[in-house]
């Protein structure tokens, strides 16, 4: 697939890309030089949300057996106030 760079600097996201990887106004793409002066990469960035699904939970394999969760103090606390 090719595009062209306006006079903008902007491009237009083939269709097929666009479908493939589920982008809509608002998706954000990082931009990378690539190892040859004519090379780049792009990546989706994840939306925040999506990083926190990601994310959920990851940390609970640190914790020691029988060990509160520090989250949980958190939100007696919060709810105390």
């Amino acid at each position: 697939m090719t595009t062209t760079v306006t006079g903008r600097n902007q491009i237009t996201v083939p269709a097929a890309i666009v479908a493939r990887f589920a982008l809509r106004p608002g998706s954000r793409i990082e931009w990378v030089a690539g190892e040859a002066d004519d090379e780049f990469r792009c990546r989706i960035v994840p939306e925040p949300a999506e990083l926190a699904r990601r994310l959920r939970g990851s940390g609970r394999r640190h914790l020691k057996a029988g060990q509160e969760h520090p989250l949980d103090a958190l939100h007696r606390e919060r709810e105390a106030e």
